[in-house]
């Protein structure tokens, strides 16, 4: 088998972020999300790799590179225009060729791995698996509706009154034929090939497609919230350890990782966190459900519930800081101008919230 993972999304929802960065790239617990989902397939055996990039794809080739340090070889298919899923599928026919493959959205974070699914898929005479989860609200996503037996009747994408609540969760398993569905279909009101229509068309033409109920968590880190969500679930499964410097004054709880180079000192860190490579924690606290990013400093500041990104800096905060999203390359400080005032550079689409 082989893999597809789409990495060409432009990350609308995440701005200002994402104005400087690909989504895919930002990291969950220290490890970009791209990252995961390479190692999610590399661990289910698959070790040719396809990478659909859109107008972030130098970012992507610069960060991922050839494969090599996950023993996989990865090509870059290059979408002109995000012109829908199913065409995601369409341009990639050329490297894919008629073996059976596993899609991945570049985006999703999942529990667990999918070797399971890719060995039953591998095993099976199916034509497709498509794997589903029961989410509360699922309009935005598209939706399957099951019939009596199991057996998926249809597919709607983002229905406005949806038929069930299996929404996808953007891992899809074909053969060849997932490729007769994308040259029979027609763009969506959307202008977009969906994927919902390519697989409709391969169940209303007789072929066989299986639902996957996925039973654990799943994050599709379309936005802020969703995105710390994602760092939450991540934290609580990673392993603990120290690899940087803790001086006798500080306490570091035990489900905290320390990563090599970094220092902390008089201060408090409680986890799940983690705190990365040469980063410098100084007279401060960080609480749980923390990521702060390589070569970050936090000096005489608080800071919990939030994603701090590498080679950032905060400095003599005197509010702790929480629920935040904190992007590359920051610096956040007391501003020395009196009568106290809030100096701010807002980015479009900010979010900033004043105490």
């Amino acid at each position: 088998m082989k893999g597809l993972i789409l990495s060409g999304g432009s990350g609308s929802r995440l701005r200002p972020i994402t104005f400087t960065n690909a989504k895919q790239l930002i990291p969950v617990a220290n490890k970009p999300i791209l990252f995961r989902v390479i190692e999610n397939i590399r661990d289910a055996g698959i070790t040719e790799i396809g990478i659909v990039i859109g107008n972030t794809g130098q970012q992507i080739r610069d960060a991922v590179g050839r494969g090599g340090r996950w023993g996989v070889n990865i090509t870059y298919i290059e979408q002109d225009q995000p012109l829908g899923l199913a065409h995601a599928v369409k341009i990639s026919q050329d490297f894919l060729g008629d073996e059976r493959f596993v899609m991945f959205l570049g985006d999703n974070v999942i529990e667990g791995g999918i070797s399971p699914l890719i060995a039953q898929f591998e095993t099976s005479e199916w034509n497709s698996q498509i794997v589903l989860t029961r989410i509360e609200d699922p309009r935005q996503y598209g939706v399957a509706e099951l019939g009596d037996d199991g057996r998926i009747v249809r597919l709607v994408e983002k229905p406005k009154e949806p038929p069930s609540d299996l929404a996808l969760v953007g891992i899809y398993m074909f053969d060849h034929h997932i490729f007769e569905a994308t040259n029979a279909i027609t763009p969506s009101w959307r202008g977009e090939l969906e994927i919902t229509d390519a697989i409709q068309w391969l169940i209303e033409n007789g072929h066989t497609v299986h639902p996957y109920v996925h039973r654990g968590w799943w994050i599709d880190t379309g936005k802020r919230e969703d995105m710390l969500e994602a760092n939450d679930l991540v934290l609580e499964e990673i392993d603990y350890y120290v690899e940087g410097y803790v001086d006798r004054d500080s306490q570091v709880g035990r489900r905290v990782r320390v990563q090599r180079g970094a220092e902390i000192i008089n201060s408090v860190v409680r986890g799940p966190s983690i705190i990365g490579e040469d980063a410098r924690i100084v007279n401060s606290y960080v609480g749980p459900f923390t990521s702060i990013g390589h070569n970050v400093v936090i000096e005489n500041s608080e800071i919990e519930h939030s994603m701090v990104l590498e080679n950032s800096r905060i400095h003599n905060i005197g509010a702790r800081i929480q629920d935040s999203l904190i992007g590359r390359n920051v610096t956040i400080n007391r501003s020395p101008i009196k009568p106290k005032a809030h100096k701010m550079t807002l980015g479009d689409n900010s979010q900033v919230g004043i105490l």
